[in-house]
């Protein structure tokens, strides 16, 4: 079972990866699946996105949980039972789970010319500090990545990327920056954090402490 990598942000929060190298049939053995999650998978239309949903399961054994332990709210926000919180991420061969104490959210994408085509939809205040050098693309994406798992965090749906969602100017060699979601009942500030791998680029948001 390829579970990729493991990292610990800090010390409340655990991120699993797995590289989605099994075939439908080998993911769907040694996992129990909530009837609610059986009808979903089975009515899934692509194979590529029942894999993907499968192996998030295999990341929640890896953390201790299983599938009867997650729950999506009204807003198809995902929660744990024991009240953690939890944010999931697949895409093509890579999904990703982040289980902590406090708010989080994660995205992985794969690094694609297309996100240069779609950049006037999700790119405002960052225009002041992006540059279109030979890191361009990778760029975009930890833009798009960060902003989406800030709007996973935010609870009740609805935000813009564009205008409700402002992430802070940063070399792709830091491997973090800073995010904000500016609505009126939401103004908060959270710790973005990424990392490169086979063309991908994984990006989560953390609720900052000052204890750490």
């Amino acid at each position: 079972m390829p579970l990729f990598k493991t990292i610990k942000p800090n010390n409340y929060s655990s991120i699993f990866i797995w590289k989605i190298e099994e075939s439908f049939d080998e993911l769907l053995q040694n996992v129990d699946l909530t009837n609610n999650s059986k009808e979903r998978l089975f009515s899934m239309k692509s194979e590529l996105h029942q894999r993907g949903f499968l192996s998030v399961r295999h990341l929640l054994k890896e953390a201790g949980y299983s599938d009867f332990d997650l729950y999506y709210n009204g807003n198809g926000k995902p929660h744990l039972t024991d009240n953690k919180y939890i944010s999931i991420t697949h895409s093509f061969i890579f999904s990703a789970i982040i289980i902590s104490d406090r708010e989080v959210g994660i995205d992985i994408e794969k690094n694609r010319e297309k996100i240069k085509i779609i950049q006037h939809k999700f790119v405002n205040f960052e225009r002041g500090f992006i540059h279109k050098d030979d890191d361009y693309i990778v760029q975009l994406t930890v833009i798009w990545g960060a902003k989406e798992s800030l709007y996973k965090i935010y609870p009740h749906g609805g935000l813009t990327f564009k205008n409700d969602i402002d992430i802070n100017s940063f070399q792709i060699s830091d491997k973090k920056t800073t995010g904000c979601i500016k609505v009126k009942d939401w103004n908060k500030k959270y710790d973005i954090r990424f990392e490169q791998f086979e063309n991908f680029t994984l990006v989560y948001a953390l609720e900052p402490c000052k204890n750490d």
